[in-house]
Order: C-alpha cells, then structure tokens, then sequence
C-alpha cells in the first residue's frame, strides 16, 4: 500500500462510530501503519451525529482529511451517506447501512425524511454498496453489531490484513461480546 487511506465512518449516536474507528485504527497500528484518528461527538446522547476520520500510511501528519479526499465512507444510517459525501473522491466507495433513524427534528414535524436519501449519490462515486446490516446484525441476536458488520464489508477493500481486525476485536470489545463482533465481522465480509 502506498500513500495515505482516508476513511470517513459517521453515525448517529449509539451506533458504534467510535468503536468502528477505534478498530480500525488498530487494526492499521497491528499491520505496521502510522494511523491518525479524529472523531466528533457533536449531540450524540440526544441522537446526533457522530463523525470519525481515520488515516494510515507510512507516514500520516493530520488527523484531519483533506476535503474531498475520502478513499472510503461508513454511513450507518441512509441520510448519513447525504450529508458528507461531498468529501468522498469520485473513485471513492460508500459503504450504507440500510437504516433509517429519523432525527429529532424529524420526529418533531419540523422536517421531513428525504423520500430517496440515496438519490444520486451513486453517480458521484466509483462503488455505493448498499448494506442491510442493521438487519443482519438483529438476525445474528445483537442489533448493536451493525457497526462491526459495515466494518467487515470496509475491511476487505482496505487491504489491511483481516487478522489485523480479528485481533483488534479481541481487544477492544468487552470479553462477553467478542464472539458475537467476531460473527458480525465475519458477515460483513461477504458484502
């Protein structure tokens, strides 16, 4: 791999952004990379968004992406994939979590769902890969594991070794949950 890999992972509160990010960020420390890691928690106990940008390299010197350079984009719900696609490189992929979580202003009246959040979107990257991973984290027992899922779908496009992740599962996750985020892991990889 040479270069920087830029990844953007965004969700809504208790969705997980942060442990995806943290797994990844070790999973690139455990395959030899410099990683930086930057994360944004805004509202997110009240249901905001959360925003968190990793990058590995042999050498990475910000935590920060530059604009319009996301190599790969982890939206956990639909309307996500809308509001940061404009810094994803047009030979970038977006991986979506089939989701809606309407947010609070929605739930309120003041604004509506979009009738297609993905409309669009598709034409302004190289791959948008639709995930039903909320719904495949509920058939696995645990509708929380959908973060990990969307990270096995990412991990096989970042040429990290998979192993790398495994591990940083084994370590990251609470003793209780490991199997269950290892299954999830492993179910992402056939997206």
């Amino acid at each position: 791999m040479t270069g920087v890999t830029n990844v953007l992972i965004s969700g809504v509160g208790g969705q997980g952004t942060i442990l995806a990010s943290d797994i990844l960020s070790e999973a690139a420390l455990e395959a030899g990379f410099d990683v930086k890691k930057s994360e944004i928690h805004g509202m997110a106990q009240r249901g905001g968004t959360v925003v968190s940008q990793v990058r590995f390299g042999p050498k990475v010197y910000s935590p920060i992406i530059p604009e319009g350079d996301v190599h790969y984009f982890l939206a956990f719900e639909l309307v996500e994939s809308l509001r940061f696609v404009q810094n994803v490189r047009a030979d970038g992929a977006i991986l979506v979590n089939e989701q809606i979580i309407p947010s609070s202003t929605i739930l309120a009246g003041l604004d509506e769902y979009p009738a297609d959040p993905l409309e669009g979107v598709s034409s302004l990257v190289r791959e948008l890969t639709v995930i039903p991973a909320a719904k495949a984290a509920t058939e696995l027992g645990n509708p929380r594991v959908a973060n990990v899922i969307l990270l096995g779908a990412l991990a096989k496009r970042t040429g990290l070794p998979l192993d790398a992740f495994r591990n940083a599962i084994r370590r990251l996750v609470k003793p209780r949950f490991v199997d269950l985020n290892l299954k999830a892991f492993e179910k992402g990889l056939s997206y």
